[in-house]
């Protein structure tokens, strides 16, 4: 008899997703299937309401009112690169921290390779704790913008955003933020924000596909950015050169229309189950599982291991028993699929003292169960026991 498979890698992709997302995707290829904003017929006309439909409901989620200023992308890998190479000019500098993934930090070391700017990181604490001191100590006249992480994708530690803000605010520094993690986790106003850029992406906490994503950006500072690219918008059509007006400015080419009507019943799902009771549910089961893991002999929790200080995802290494063979007797012997190694941040990992292996992350979603938790603790206990 097959065991029933437990999923906690939801910081990578979650998994399932609302029945509502498979049954839009669906209609569109059935029934719609054209280019959104390319031709004046009913169904090119319907595939536009579908992209707009997208843009306002995300502006709703981020507490942005104008929903031209949400650009769509594939991922928030693309909205950084964007972010990094249409923001900073050459001789600015930059500061960023010891817990970013590779989105931001890998566009950032490019920029430094070429000789074009400077980059400071910013020390955190053996747990994750950024220094805000150091931060603030760390800002030159030429520091053009702050890159920093809403949340880690490694110990789930939640960054002080307001008070990076602030920072950047006293400064007259730009603040662009890796949202991967946080949108659709955590309730955002970021209107009433100093958040100058907000990555996002669709196939995590969003509860969408895999290639939906974007970012956030306040028309002035979109007014300063070059663009990543040119082409085709289906706006402006008579002239050759590119539109220069937001969303098209950074849009360009046939968008993934499918992805985004998913995308877009995920949002409605998300609207209708409430942010507020997702992240309350989500920290629940990360408390539970926080408590039972303290109670396991021979692990090591990395991070704040206080679920009001984290989104739901716990890493933490076991005594005597490498990660990766952790991960494969979870998988083979009781059907937990969990993420080990470096979760493609290891500047994080470097911080925490997990480098070069790692550690094993559970990340836990809204359709996780606290049964399924306790299965997943019970799994560990057996493992931990039978390694001594």
């Amino acid at each position: 008899m097959q065991k029933k498979m437990i999923y906690f890698d939801n910081a990578a992709t979650s998994k399932p997703k609302p029945a509502e997302v498979l049954q839009a995707m669906q209609h569109y290829f059935e029934n719609i299937g054209t280019s959104p904003g390319r031709s004046g017929y009913n169904l090119a006309i319907t595939a536009g309401r579908i992209i707009m439909e997208s843009r306002e409901r995300i502006a709703e989620l981020l507490g942005v009112p104008d929903p031209l200023e949400i650009v769509l992308t594939k991922n928030v890998t693309e909205s950084l690169n964007i972010a990094t190479w249409g923001l900073l000019e050459p001789g600015d500098a930059v500061i960023t921290t010891a817990m970013e993934h590779n989105s931001v930090i890998r566009p950032l070391r490019e920029r430094e390779a070429r000789g074009e700017i400077s980059l400071s990181v910013v020390p955190c604490s053996p747990w994750g704790e950024l220094d805000l001191t150091a931060m603030e100590r760390a800002i030159t006249p030429q520091t053009k913008a702050i890159f920093v992480q809403h949340a880690s994708n490694v110990t789930g530690g939640i960054m002080p955003l307001e008070e990076i803000g602030a920072i950047a605010q006293r400064h007259d520094c730009l603040l662009v933020v890796d949202g991967a993690q946080s949108a659709g986790a955590l309730p955002l106003n970021l209107a009433n924000s100093a958040v100058d850029i907000f990555a996002f992406t669709g196939h995590k906490s969003l509860l969408g596909p895999q290639g939906t994503g974007g970012f956030y950006v306040k028309k002035d500072v979109a007014k300063q950015m070059k663009r990543f690219l040119c082409g085709g918008t289906g706006s402006r059509s008579e002239f050759e050169t590119h539109p220069e007006f937001l969303p098209d400015k950074f849009e360009a080419g046939t968008p993934n229309t499918i992805g985004f009507a998913g995308l877009n019943a995920a949002l409605k799902f998300l609207k209708n189950e409430g942010v507020t009771n997702i992240r309350a549910k989500e920290e629940e089961l990360t408390a539970f599982f926080l408590t039972g893991l303290k109670s396991i002999g021979g692990i090591k929790i990395y991070g704040p291991a206080d679920a009001k200080k984290v989104l739901p995802a716990v890493s933490f290494t076991i005594e005597g028993i490498s990660p990766a063979e952790a991960a494969e007797t979870l998988e083979e012997e009781f059907g937990i699929m969990t993420r080990v190694g470096l979760q493609c941040a290891p500047l994080a990992h470097r911080t925490i003292g997990t480098f070069p292996t790692g550690t094993i992350r559970f990340s836990f979603g809204y359709f996780n169960t606290q049964e399924e938790v306790q299965t997943g603790l019970l799994a560990l206990k057996k493992i931990t026991n039978s390694n001594r």
